[in-house]
């Protein structure tokens, strides 16, 4: 499987991050893009791969969605009915979080949820 096809899928999508601070946005990338890294080693079939990354991808850009409603415009009504829509099954934040540091948890959150258990990146469990 060709590992740069999936991190471009990644990578060169804006909508990942649209809304977040860099710090933030460092953080969903990451995670993503391991997953890309992960599923271009394991996956027998490229069209597999394929539909996997969007989904991730999917999962990502409300990810990213939910975390601008929370943290950057105080919107936790809208946030908690995407939450609900996306059926998020993280516990809710505090009301006054770090977006950084939600994202952190909402990506460690992810991680240990996901159907396909695999040891969590480095940079992703600090």
């Amino acid at each position: 499987m060709r590992t740069r096809l999936l991190l471009n899928m990644i990578l060169n999508d804006d909508a990942l991050s649209r809304g977040l601070e860099e710090a933030e946005a460092r953080v969903l990338i990451e995670w993503l893009a391991d997953w890309a890294e992960y599923y271009a080693e394991t996956a027998t079939h490229e069209p597999d791969a394929l539909q996997r990354i969007e989904r991730l991808r999917r999962r990502g850009r409300a990810i990213r969605q939910f975390v601008t409603l929370w943290c950057h415009e105080r919107d936790e009504a809208a946030a908690i009915q995407l939450a609900s829509s996306e059926r998020f099954t993280w516990p809710l934040p505090e009301s006054e979080a770090d977006p950084w540091e939600l994202m952190q948890e909402i990506v460690l959150w992810e991680e240990r949820s996901l159907g396909e258990r695999r040891t969590i990146p480095a940079r992703c469990a600090a």
